[in-house]
């Protein structure tokens, strides 16, 4: 019982640090990167669709990247979602590609990204401690129900705490990386 509510946790927590780790790919870098554009939909026949499913992402080079439509007449339709994204990115068509030149992120745009990624990995903490407290609340109703003993409660309590610790320094990694990643020029 004890095990269940503690591998609950611990799974919950994991896919706050994955979905905090999507966020993070949306958040800008002065580098190409596919994922950036996972939030833009595009109409295809009637239902919005991801950029991935009706073409090719590759990165040309580290500041470029290359959208090849499978259908012809997708490419405008492609090129009008990302300029109406709010992206700040401008893609140039060429025929059958679409190219999208990441421009470099100026001193302020940076600390703006740095903003945005600190406010998802508190998100992520946020998320991280609610989980903590479910937990917790689910450990003092079994002890309510005496079905555990006061021992027994106060170690798993510690134990979840020394998981939800794991996942905040987790979290604190994970934007460090982020940061040092958007200051680079």
């Amino acid at each position: 019982m004890l095990n269940e509510i503690k591998q609950d946790a611990q799974a919950r927590m994991e896919k706050s640090v994955n979905a905090m780790i999507e966020a993070f790919k949306k958040v800008r870098t002065g580098r190409a990167n596919p994922a950036i554009l996972d939030g833009i939909k595009v109409d295809y026949y009637g239902s919005p669709t991801a950029i991935s499913q009706v073409a090719n992402i590759i990165v040309e080079d580290g500041r470029t990247l290359a959208i090849n439509a499978w259908e012809k007449p997708m490419i405008a339709v492609i090129e009008k979602a990302i300029m109406k994204s709010d992206l700040g990115i401008n893609p140039a068509t060429n025929g059958d590609t679409i190219r999208i030149p990441m421009p470099m992120l100026t001193e302020e745009t940076r600390k703006d990204y740095i903003k945005q990624a600190r406010a998802e990995a508190e998100k992520g903490r946020v998320s991280v401690r609610n989980i903590r407290r479910d937990a917790n609340g689910d450990v003092k109703d079994l002890l309510k129900e005496k079905e555990i003993s006061e021992d027994e409660s106060r170690q798993t309590e510690d134990e979840i705490q020394k998981i939800t610790d794991k996942y905040i320094a987790n979290i604190d990694k994970i934007l460090g990386e982020k940061e040092k990643d958007l200051m680079q020029v």
